[in-house]
């Protein structure tokens, strides 16, 4: 099976949770279909039996009677309306997280990063229809037949005139999917560029500004904004089109049922009764048409996000249970490790082996590009290696499940990024109830304790998704306290001291010494030599390779030329 028929069979395996209730939808529909005789039954006795005998108490028993009647088709559609509405709301609970784990994961990947953006909005789309009057058409389209049938019993030519008009909807309709369909897809991907560039300019605000590039900003999503505008308002007026022409169309239809059964009635084909009846049944039998062909767009989003949702499904599976295992010990193996990164061709590691021992710590250094962050990806466990296999404790990672692997392992990446919250949340990995003696302690672990006391509010100062006015600095050493909450057995730090000063890379190496000493293990992927003053093994990368592995000292002397100033902490970067 492909990607997008797994996705597609998990999807309806989920709407097959709630067929108890499309049933009971659909015996509903039944009644509530065949009590919308009740109108036109009524007009026939009221022309043909109340008028003709001027009975009073005829005409209040068939009142009462359609009264009654009614109610029940009212209280019967209320009902079906409310267990829609749910049926929707429970398919979107229950993919939810499902939803948001394979959303994240392939943002994870860096791969089809419009698609991902999208798919939260794919479920809601598909809710949104679950919910909508237009599906409960779909139920009601199945008994257009049957009022056709109903117009037809009365006279022939009613009915042909009827099943004509009923076709040309019908038409009306399956040229609105066709014709349609181009124009709202292409408005819908540049509303996406649109407010993905809006995002990227409202996350890097401060940047813009403080480079001039406000204006220049503007202007280009300006341009991907007029461009959504404009196929927006292209899918509207053809959608609009339709839409007018089923509606004009429909009531041209109701006046030609009248005048057609009028002129039976003149010609003593039909009583006066059947020119009032037969143009409520055509109005009943041709709404489910007229509310499909109004509502497409509702119906067509929602058949696109089941699309694309069941291919981001299928592309990120469930992960399987693992077994629980015991917290391992800080000793991480590296053996013949390639890796490539997602949507690429070409390995950008190869073949690499490591080691690191409990209370070692490891840095890695090379020129740029030479694989270091992906390496750290790869131990933290966001990307799989194309081959090879890394051990933690003797476990390999994939035997971990990743939400565990995360407790054991924490990471600090190249850029610090904090979500909307408190202090004290993103420490705790935005945790709704925080530990606040784990939070604290882990601030203090990384040097940051103080900073954050003396900020206003503390542990309590809420940041932005930029970080507010936190500097670059204390953004990382709040982000080096997020990767050493819950005590982690190991330490990965990509570029730790890019934005420290001098007293931050101090506590740093503190907290660095300080894992050692408790017996766990650290791993420093560095461009400044202050970052691997206290490693204790050194790996060279160089164009994806293992270029040197051994004691720190060693491999300097043998691989990098100012290495006695390196060892001294002298110098300003690794020649």
């Amino acid at each position: 099976m492909t990607p997008a028929e797994t996705g597609r069979a998990e999807l309806r395996e989920i709407r097959k949770q709630s067929r108890a209730l499309f049933w009971t939808v659909g015996l509903f529909s039944l009644f509530v279909n065949l009590l919308m005789l009740t109108g036109p039954i009524f007009m026939l006795q009221v022309y043909d039996r109340v008028l003709g005998s001027r009975s009073e108490e005829t005409l209040l028993a068939l009142v009462i009677l359609m009264g009654f009647l009614f109610t029940m088709m009212g209280i019967l559609d209320f009902a079906r309306n409310r267990i829609m509405a749910r049926v929707g709301a429970r398919f979107q609970a229950q993919l939810d997280r499902r939803v948001f784990s394979a959303v994240m994961r392939r943002a994870a990947l860096g791969t089809r990063q419009g698609e991902t953006v999208n798919n939260l909005r794919d479920l809601e789309a598909i809710q949104r229809m679950f919910s909508s009057p237009v599906f409960l058409a779909l139920f009601d389209l199945p008994f257009v037949p049957l009022f056709l049938a109903g117009i037809a019993i009365f006279h022939p030519w009613l009915g042909i005139l009827a099943l004509c008009g009923g076709g040309f909807l019908v038409l009306v309709a399956i040229l609105n999917q066709m014709t349609s369909a181009p124009a709202l897809n292409k408005a819908n991907a540049a509303m996406i560029r649109a407010e993905r560039m809006a995002s990227q300019i409202q996350v890097e605000a401060e940047m813009v500004r403080s480079l001039g590039m406000l204006d220049n900003a503007y202007d280009r999503w300006n341009q991907a904004r007029a461009e959504s505008l404009e196929t927006s308002i292209r899918a509207a007026d053809v959608a609009a089109g339709y839409t007018s022409l089923s509606k004009t169309f429909r009531m041209f239809l109701q006046s030609a049922m009248l005048g057609l059964a009028a002129l039976l009635v003149l010609r003593v084909e039909v009583t006066a009764g059947v020119m009032i009846a037969a143009s409520i049944l055509l109005g009943r039998a041709l709404a489910p048409v007229d509310m499909l062909v109004g509502q497409w767009q509702v119906v067509q989003r929602a058949w696109k996000g089941w699309g694309t949702l069941a291919t981001t499904l299928g592309e990120m599976p469930v992960d399987p249970p693992r077994t629980a295992l015991p917290r391992p010990k800080a000793h991480l193996i590296v053996q013949n490790l390639t890796v490539v990164p997602p949507g690429q061709q070409q390995a950008s590691l190869r073949m690499i082996n490591a080691e690191v021992r409990p209370g070692e710590a490891l840095g890695i250094i090379g020129p740029s590009g030479s694989g270091k962050s992906t390496l750290a990806r790869t131990i933290t466990g966001v990307w799989r290696p194309a081959g090879g296999l890394i051990r933690l404790g003797g476990a390999t990672l994939e035997q971990f499940d990743p939400a565990v692997l995360g407790r054991h392992i924490g990471y600090l990446p190249q850029r610090v990024q904090l979500f909307d919250g408190t202090i004290a949340e993103n420490i705790a990995g935005l945790s709704l109830t925080p530990n606040s003696e784990a939070v604290v302690a882990a601030a203090q672990k990384s040097g940051a304790h103080d900073i954050i006391v003396d900020l206003p509010e503390g542990y309590d100062t809420r940041v932005s998704a930029g970080g507010g006015r936190l500097s670059g600095g204390q953004m990382q050493r709040i982000g080096l306290a997020r990767a050493m909450y819950g005590d982690p057995v190991l330490l990965v730090l990509d570029e730790p001291n890019s934005n420290l000063d001098n007293e931050g890379s101090q506590a740093l190496n503190l907290a660095i010494r300080q894992m050692k000493s408790e017996g766990r293990s650290v791993i420093i992927m560095a461009h400044r030599p202050a970052a691997i003053q206290e490693c204790d093994m050194l790996l060279v990368l160089e164009n994806g390779m293992r270029k040197a592995f051994g004691k720190r000292d060693e491999v300097l002397s043998e691989t990098v030329l100012n290495h006695k100033q390196i060892a001294r902490g002298t110098t300003g970067g690794i020649r």
